[in-house]
């Protein structure tokens, strides 16, 4: 059976007021008084009324909801981010509809078209490690919904895009490894098809030529991010017999497969190879040794990304199309610390 759905008419009949009261009490207009406005919220209330958002933005032409797509949220990363943008976008009084592509373009695509059903005010997506039809994108724009990329972002022009500064950091930690003695160096890259994979190898690549050590391509080993391809990479180059001092891995996944394959095989980090990584997260501070790692700063690229997103949706003819870069920091813990 379909449940029934409350209405204003409802509430107006159960109360012996018109449509308009009891529209303006829930809405918090001056015109009602107090007394009046808390007995129709009561009454709301106590017969299950919840606002249709729909109707709602069909008549305002806003709904206050923001849909979010990410590629994954297992990933600590995207939980992370997750939950700082449920937050500041509470704060900013806007509600967030979540969806999950699990690295799928195609349910990618599906969930952006379920939002525009949905008439959300805008859209921040991560876009997933093969994305490479965009049409969906232009849909959107066509549809006047403004839409933000946040840290994964497409090869288009004029587009807003909030990302961390990726070759920076790569760049800053194969930088501290130098310092500390470390000359043979490994990336455990994700793939050079997305943005984030770009940028880390060509950070990791300008670290080396600018403290004159050489490039090997061989311990280059593109991806995923997942802690499969940190174990199959380790066990490549062990097998080989190629092992480098340092690997920088593209995410903290791939660094847990690498703890997975040097214990496997009696390898010990940091002390015979060592680790750091892209991503922070508490569980990493447990690790043995703890893990060190570039922080990409969620609360900032929450922040920045709802802040970009709200300004164009409340000046869309006005905001000209911006990227936003978040400086990256690095944690040392257990690894990268010294050579030993």
């Amino acid at each position: 059976m379909k449940p029934k759905s409350i209405t204003l008419n409802d509430i107006a009949k159960k109360l012996g007021v018109s449509i308009i009261t009891v529209s303006k009490a829930l809405r918090g207009h001056p015109d009602i008084s107090k007394k009046t406005a808390d007995l129709v919220k009561k009454t709301a209330y106590e017969l299950g009324y919840t606002p249709n958002l729909i109707a709602r933005s069909l008549a305002s032409r806003k709904s206050n909801t923001i849909g979010v797509v990410l590629p994954q949220i297992a990933h600590h990363f995207f939980s992370s981010l997750m939950d700082q943008i449920y937050t500041y976008a509470h704060s900013k009084n806007y509600a967030i509809f979540l969806t999950v592509s699990q690295e799928n373009q195609m349910m990618q695509r599906t969930q952006i078209q379920t939002l525009l059903a949905m008439r959300v005010d805008g859209i921040l997506i991560s876009i997933t490690q093969d994305t490479s039809d965009f049409e969906i994108f232009e849909i959107a724009k066509k549809r006047e919904v403004p839409i933000v990329f946040v840290d994964r972002i497409p090869n288009l022009k004029n587009c807003n895009t909030v990302t961390v500064d990726d070759k920076g950091g790569a760049y800053k930690a194969i930088n501290h490894a130098v310092k500390i003695g470390y000359k043979k160096f490994a990336h455990f890259a994700g793939s050079s098809k997305i943005n984030i994979g770009r940028e880390r190898i060509l950070g990791f690549k300008q670290a080396l030529n600018d403290n004159g050590i050489e490039v090997k391509n061989n311990w280059i080993i593109e991806g995923d991010f997942v802690e499969k391809s940190g174990y199959d990479s380790f066990m490549k180059l062990f097998n080989e017999n190629d092992l480098p001092e340092m690997i920088l891995a593209v995410t903290y996944p791939v660094a847990i497969g690498i703890y997975m394959a040097a214990k496997e095989v009696g390898i010990k980090i940091p002390e015979e190879l060592d680790v750091i990584c892209f991503g922070n997260s508490h569980v990493q501070e447990f690790l043995s040794p703890p893990l060190s790692c570039i922080n990409q700063p969620t609360d900032i690229l929450a922040k920045q990304s709802i802040d970009l997103l709200i300004s164009i949706i409340d000046n869309s003819e006005n905001v000209n199309p911006q990227s936003v870069v978040v400086d990256t920091d690095l944690i040392i813990r257990g690894t990268c610390v010294i050579k030993k």
